[in-house]
């Protein structure tokens, strides 16, 4: 385990971010990353991750499979300790919040 003071945290994110990019939602051929799905990257100062999403919808098929991916895929990091994923609704996923990249993917541009 590296100590907290070697670890770059922008860095880190990037990384953690990177992740989440290999895990794709499996009814849309895009990225949860730039679905919009993340809303918020948190990194504590003893290395644990707590990571707020949401879903496309609240009877998302992948509900429970695509937090755990993502619990997996970042808790792969070397450098992270322990990462918790949150789920909320609040506020509700709309196409609006996916990246230009997944919005022209889905021919919405």
């Amino acid at each position: 385990m590296l100590s907290t003071m070697a670890v770059d945290k922008q860095k880190l994110e990037a990384d953690i971010i990177k992740a989440i990019k290999t895990i794709y939602d499996p009814e849309i051929p895009v990225d949860v990353f730039e679905l919009g799905l993340i809303y918020e990257i948190t990194i504590n100062e003893d290395l644990s991750v707590k990571i707020l999403m949401t879903l496309t919808s609240p009877n998302c098929p992948s509900a429970e499979e695509i937090p755990r991916e993502i619990e997996e895929r970042v808790s792969a990091l070397e450098e992270v300790k322990e990462v918790k994923v949150e789920i909320t609704f609040d506020p509700p996923w709309d196409k609006d919040m996916m990246s230009e990249e997944a919005q022209l993917e889905l021919g919405f541009l």
